[in-house]
């Protein structure tokens, strides 16, 4: 088949479906760009071989999807079937993945030993020895959970929320709280009368730390901020 097109495939009653798509597009159309139908196809046949040129036959297509629209049909299998991925996607969709499991760790977990974050570098060492695995397609969160249970073995870790105080000038507060809940959960909140902002946000230990850098860097250090017992 070559990487110029690539397949989609879906599997309904025991009879297989296949397009032929381009990749980039194709991949771009399944992570959720707003993308013509048109410009994924490669050719508006469906297939229920396409490396045979095997077509399906319009009944079993209005058995199937209850139409024999071909763009109809291919949306469908674009949208729940699988697409078969070139090389190169694959690797970079993997690389990408890991480099966001990796991030996830660094900002979710702390060193129980010095109630730090680990650096993204440690944590990316101790990865490669413990060889997982890694799907493209499964969330970030759910696999970066699988990790953080075999890197224990060598790397201690710890996932642990935390209550922050923060108290906001006046002139700093609509700016900076955009900012502030991009970090965590507000669990308390309110506006003084002098217009400025207090709050008491939850979240993970690993980010108490780039939160105070990234709060000091929006107000120029007029901000308070303090771990709450």
């Amino acid at each position: 088949m070559g990487e110029k097109y690539t397949i989609a495939r879906f599997a309904k009653d025991n009879e297989h479906f296949e397009v032929l798509v381009k990749p980039e597009k194709a991949l771009q159309y399944r992570m959720g760009k707003t993308l013509a139908i048109t410009e994924v196809l490669a050719t508006e046949t469906i297939f229920s071989d396409a490396n045979k040129g095997t077509k399906v036959s319009e009944e079993a297509l209005r058995k199937a999807f209850e139409t024999t629209d071909p763009l109809k049909v291919a949306e469908t299998i674009l949208k729940k079937g699988t697409i078969q991925l070139t090389t190169e996607q694959r690797r970079k969709m993997i690389e990408d993945k890991r480099k966001q499991i990796i991030a996830f760790i660094s900002r979710q977990c702390i060193d129980p030993r010095t109630n730090l974050p680990h650096p993204p570098l440690r944590v990316e060492q101790a990865m490669e020895q413990i060889h997982y695995s890694i799907d493209s397609f499964k969330p970030v969160e759910g696999q970066a959970k699988e990790v953080i249970k075999l890197l224990r073995s060598i790397l201690p870790l710890k996932i642990e929320q935390v209550s922050v105080g923060v108290h906001i000038p006046a002139e700093c507060a609509a700016r900076a709280y955009g900012t502030v809940k991009g970090f965590g959960t507000i669990k308390r909140e309110e506006w003084r009368g002098d217009g400025s902002w207090y709050g008491v946000i939850e979240m993970s230990a690993g980010l108490y730390g780039p939160f105070l850098e990234k709060i000091g860097e929006i107000t120029k250090g007029r901000a308070e901020a303090k771990m709450l017992s």
